[in-house]
């Protein structure tokens, strides 16, 4: 017997998604950051074993939206909330303030098993803890509660068995090696905006977007040139930095975790560009694929 079946992860901004798909796959699949919005797209990681293949789905944090990027965004999130066999809710244990009762509401309707995990409890203690899974029974009655922590690995190892026995009967979806539906460039513009999310401040980071336009392996060193855009010329000057000393830095973080993501070394040139508002562009959005 077979099982396959989509498992789709959602919850607010740094609830812990990202991390916790990383975690179960044993590979960085998803970007990691302590900024909100992190994740902007849908992201498969396709889990394998001899009778069974999980469809990992990774989605961007629920947001009311307030331009065209966040509306595509949430775009993604309505698509997950549609086409999942299991769903994975993602809770910050120590997350203060009141939770999405839009997503909340859909995962009482939907007639699917939802997991909610009780993320980042190493932070709390066992009253606050008791508290909460006494509170988020009381708010989706039917999901099963487990306390986790992603970063930590603490009671991950209960929900691979746990996803395995609520999956049905199914061949696999995807090839056995496959283990994503992204693009090798989709990774590349990740890895770089990353690195910008963790060097760069205030706006900036929420404004940038990466297009990679040359990927090719020559002689064993992949080529690499990527294009990041920004809205303004004000922030074309800060990315670059004085002297170029920022956009070099960022070349170099993205450059030594590329090289141990493709375990080849890798060549990175980049680029800083211009787009005047895409994130407002319905047209510019398309392009860089928030379809």
């Amino acid at each position: 017997m077979h099982r396959a079946g989509f498992v789709n992860i959602v919850g607010k901004p740094n609830a812990g998604k990202s991390t916790l798909l990383n975690q179960l796959m044993g590979e960085k699949l998803a970007i990691v950051t302590q900024k909100a919005q992190t994740t902007r797209h849908r992201i498969f990681g396709i889990y394998n074993e001899d009778d069974l293949q999980i469809v990992f789905s990774d989605t961007p944090g629920v947001l009311d939206p307030k331009y065209g990027l966040q509306e595509k965004m949430m775009d993604f999130v309505k698509e997950s909330l549609q086409d999942a066999d299991v769903f994975l809710f993602i809770v910050d244990a120590m997350d203060k303030e009141e939770p999405s009762e839009f997503l909340i509401d859909k995962l009482n309707k939907i007639p699917v098993p939802v997991l909610l995990l009780l993320n980042k409890v190493d932070l709390s203690n066992q009253a606050e803890l008791e508290a909460k899974v006494e509170y988020w029974h009381n708010k989706i009655p039917k999901a099963e509660i487990l306390p986790v922590s992603a970063l930590k690995a603490y009671n991950t190892e209960y929900i691979l068995p746990k996803l395995k026995s609520l999956l049905p009967e199914n061949p696999p979806y995807y090839y056995k090696d496959q283990f994503t539906d992204k693009s090798e460039r989709f990774f590349v513009n990740e890895c770089i905006r990353e690195k910008i999310l963790l060097n760069y401040d205030k706006e900036i980071p929420y404004s940038v977007e990466v297009v990679t336009e040359i990927f090719k392996e020559k002689e064993g060193v992949i080529l690499i040139d990527s294009i990041i855009y920004v809205e303004r010329d004000s922030q074309k000057g800060i990315i670059i930095g004085h002297k170029g000393d920022a956009i070099k830095k960022v070349g170099t973080e993205a450059r030594v975790d590329l090289e141990k993501f493709f375990g080849k070394k890798i060549h990175l040139n980049l680029f800083v560009k211009v787009k005047k508002d895409w994130r407002k562009n319905e047209r510019d959005l398309k392009n860089f694929g928030y379809r």
